[in-house]
C-alpha cells in the first residue's frame, strides 16, 4: 500500500507532467493553417509592393493580417479571444446560458416576479415598476412603468414545463383593455410550445415570449422586450 507521500509524490508528478502535443488530424490542420497564413501574407505583400497605391495597401494588408492572425492564434490555443470576439470568429463554444437559467430556476415564484422587475428597472428607460402577482393578478405578474408615460405588462412563468398557447391567449385578452398597457411579454425560464409561437404569430400585435434563453441573454444586458 502506498504510503501518503509516495501518493502526493505522484500527484506532483502528475500535475508537472507536461501537456502532449497535437498529434494526427489536429496537428495537420494546424499546420496547413500554418502554412494558408504564411501564402496569403506573403501574396498580399507582393500585391502591396506592385500596387498603384502600394502605402494604402499595406495598411489595408497590415490590417487584414493582423485580424487574420488573431483568428489563426485562437484556432491554434495560441490566444484566447473574448466570448464575443471569440464565437464571431468561430473559435469557441456558443455562449452558455445553463447557469443564468438555473439560477432563476431555483427562486420561488414571488422571488422570481420580483427578479424580473429588478431586471426592468436595469432599463434607463423604465421609470419604476409594481409586483402584483397573485391568483386573482389577470395576467399581471409585473407592471413596467416606462419614462414615456406607457406602461408594458410581464407574465412571469418560472416553469420547467413549457409554456402553451392557452397563456399567450390569456394574455392577449387582458393586456389592453384591463390593464391600460402598450404591450407585454410572457417570460419563462423554460420554453413555448409550437401551438404557442402560432398562436402569437397569428395576433394583430404579437406579444413578446422569451424562453429561458432569452432571459439569460436580456439578463446579461440584452434587449429589454418593449425596446
Amino acid at each position: 500500500m502506498a504510503t501518503p507521500a509516495r501518493r502526493r509524490s505522484a500527484a506532483t508528478r502528475r500535475s508537472t507532467r507536461p501537456k502532449r502535443r497535437p498529434r494526427g488530424k489536429v496537428a495537420r490542420r494546424r499546420a496547413r493553417e500554418g502554412k494558408a497564413f504564411a501564402a496569403l501574407l506573403i501574396g498580399a505583400f507582393v500585391i502591396a509592393a506592385v500596387s498603384a497605391y502600394p502605402v494604402t495597401s499595406t495598411i489595408v494588408i497590415v490590417l487584414a493580417a493582423t485580424a487574420a492572425l488573431t483568428i489563426y492564434l485562437a484556432r491554434t490555443g495560441r490566444l484566447r479571444l473574448l466570448a464575443g470576439l471569440a464565437d464571431a470568429a468561430g473559435t469557441g463554444p456558443s455562449q452558455d446560458f445553463t447557469h443564468t437559467i438555473a439560477a432563476y430556476q431555483a427562486l420561488s415564484y414571488t422571488e422570481f416576479e420580483h427578479a424580473m422587475a429588478d431586471l426592468a428597472r436595469r432599463d434607463p428607460a423604465v421609470r419604476k415598476t409594481d409586483v402584483s402577482g397573485g391568483k386573482n393578478d389577470r395576467g399581471l405578474d409585473v407592471l413596467v412603468h416606462l419614462h414615456s408615460g406607457d406602461r408594458y405588462l410581464l407574465q412571469c412563468k418560472r416553469w420547467k414545463g413549457r409554456v402553451g398557447s392557452e397563456e399567450v391567449m390569456k394574455i392577449n385578452g387582458t393586456y389592453r383593455d384591463i390593464h391600460n398597457c402598450v404591450g407585454a411579454a410572457i417570460i419563462t425560464t423554460s420554453a413555448f410550445t409550437a401551438d404557442a409561437e402560432r398562436t402569437n404569430a397569428m395576433l394583430p400585435k404579437a406579444l413578446r415570449l422569451i424562453d429561458g434563453r432569452g432571459l439569460a441573454r436580456w439578463a446579461s444586458g440584452g434587449r429589454s422586450p418593449w425596446a
